[in-house]
């Protein structure tokens, strides 16, 4: 990688876990020379404006993300397995997020609704990314005989991705673990409860 690459994406790096923690506007252009070791004339040598390190900022955080719940998913084999492998990704989100700051897509749907046109259609690709794996995931649960037939896909991709983004939220707001705990928990019940097919 030349010289110039790593200093773009050094910049972009370090601007990713600076918003995703202050957010975009509470994170100035002096942070982010502050938190990148770079002056003004060298990081827009590399940028037109902030808009644009914010947008690849938010980028490289749901890419981190999103391999992480691609390496989760991975280790199940089960419809079942892989709805809770998005929970655990997330089990110990006040001290060890999957990136820093909790969840990109949360931190910038919240803080970009009405202020940020071009982050908040990112963080809506991200919602149609997760929905629809999670939809293809009881797609595939249902083919497999593991789910009911009848199932609505979508009302369950939603619910379940509803108690992820906000066992999130109140697990960071409260500064432990244990909304993401039950929130697991209730989850795990309903899909053996509601969802999967009786022997």
């Amino acid at each position: 990688m030349k010289k110039g690459d790593k200093t773009r994406e050094h910049i972009i790096r370090k601007s990713a876990e600076l918003f995703n923690q202050q957010g975009y506007a509470g994170a100035s252009l002096n942070d982010i020379i502050a938190s990148t070791g770079i002056q003004k004339g060298g990081i827009y040598r590399h940028f037109g404006s902030k808009d644009e390190i914010a947008l690849e900022a938010y980028e490289y955080a749901a890419g981190v993300v999103g391999a992480k719940f691609s390496e989760a998913l991975s280790k199940e084999e089960t419809a079942v397995g892989q709805l809770l492998a998005f929970f655990r990704v997330y089990e110990d989100v006040v001290n060890n997020p999957p990136f820093i700051g909790g969840c990109p897509m949360q931190n910038t749907a919240v803080e970009s609704d009405d202020t940020h046109p071009l982050l908040r259609e990112r963080a809506q690709l991200g919602l149609r990314s997760t929905l629809d794996k999670m939809k293809h995931i009881i797609d595939e649960g249902i083919r497999e005989g593991e789910f009911k037939e009848e199932l609505d896909v979508d009302a369950l991709a939603s619910f379940a991705l509803s108690l992820l983004e906000g066992g999130i939220m109140l697990s960071k707001l409260e500064g432990n673990n244990r909304h993401m705990e039950m929130n697991t928990l209730s989850f795990s019940a309903y899909l053996r409860e509601c969802c999967m097919k009786g022997d």
